[in-house]
């Protein structure tokens, strides 16, 4: 079973960056692809990136298109999101989430493990 860590949420005032990680438990990370979620309060968890189990394909949602990068280094078993030009519409408790099998599943209920989450809050 997949453990996963997030962290580097903070408070951050909007047009600035910010960088989460996420770190897993296994050695196995390498098999798993990988996706990035948010929930603000009173909202539906939404998909906002998800990367394949190499690194080499990435997919993200509409809103975070070109704002957002996530990467991954599978010898230190960890994803990243890099986040620019943050906005108050941002601002949500982020997770990651592994999966076995084809990347780009925006459903969470496709995803097979999740981390507790990090807080992001961006001020106007």
């Amino acid at each position: 079973q997949v453990q996963l860590v997030e962290s580097g949420g903070r408070l951050v005032q909007a047009g600035g960056s910010l960088s989460l990680s996420c770190a897993a438990s296994e050695r196995t990370f390498r098999n798993y692809a990988m996706g990035w979620f948010r929930q603000a309060p009173g909202k539906e968890r939404e998909f906002v990136a998800a990367i394949s189990w190499s690194g080499g394909s990435t997919s993200y949602a509409d809103s975070v298109k070109g704002r957002f990068t996530t990467s991954r280094d599978n010898a230190k078993n960890t994803m990243y999101l890099q986040m620019n030009s943050l906005k108050p519409e941002d601002t949500a408790l982020y997770y990651c989430a592994a999966r076995r099998g084809p990347y780009s599943q925006t459903a969470p209920e496709k995803y097979d493990y999740w981390g507790q989450g990090t807080q992001v809050t961006v001020s106007s």
